[in-house]
């Protein structure tokens, strides 16, 4: 079980970004990746910050990035990229060909540009995520991230997230 405060700020170490470079480096670019491979970094350190809260291993597959204690249920870290301190009304995203992954969660995280801090902002059960969140084409404007954006997807508020999940 998670804390109760679902927004958790981790310092970023010099070990977890030379980890995160490893993994980027054998990673390479994704197909159908929205930032064409330069995420791959950050996308990296925000598994091993969820990993810092939510415990589990680390496990990269496809559909999940971290499979729980109970060795069962898995979880999907969403990565965003900021300049500044998550607030509860921003998005959290999943892009619309990513809904596919077999995951029971997924977990979102922003890590500040300058991979100084990250923060956990929460999970979201996976079954009802795209029921709940709200649809954006690409080339809409999101007002709520004053951002426009770059591939269909499903958003979510941080607010809406829970720090808690049934394991």
């Amino acid at each position: 079980m998670l804390p109760l405060s679902h927004m958790i700020e981790i310092k970023i170490t010099e070990e977890m970004i030379a980890k995160a470079q490893q993994s980027a480096k054998e990673m390479g670019k994704l197909r159908n990746s929205i930032r064409k491979g330069e995420g791959n970094l950050v996308g990296f350190i925000g598994e091993q910050v969820a990993h810092q809260v939510l415990g589990g291993f680390i496990d990269n597959t496809y559909d999940h990035d971290i499979v729980l204690d109970d060795f069962i249920t898995t979880v999907d870290v969403k990565t965003k990229e900021t300049v500044c301190a998550p607030k509860p009304y921003y998005s959290c995203s999943v892009a619309d060909y990513n809904t596919k992954q077999k995951c029971d969660y997924y977990a979102f995280v922003r890590v500040k540009k300058d991979l100084s801090i990250g923060w956990y902002l929460g999970v979201y059960p996976k079954q009802s995520y795209v029921k709940d969140a709200v649809f954006l084409k690409a080339g809409e404007f999101d007002p709520d991230n004053n951002f426009t954006v770059k591939s269909d997807c499903y958003n979510i508020p941080i607010s809406k997230l829970s720090c808690g999940m049934k394991a």
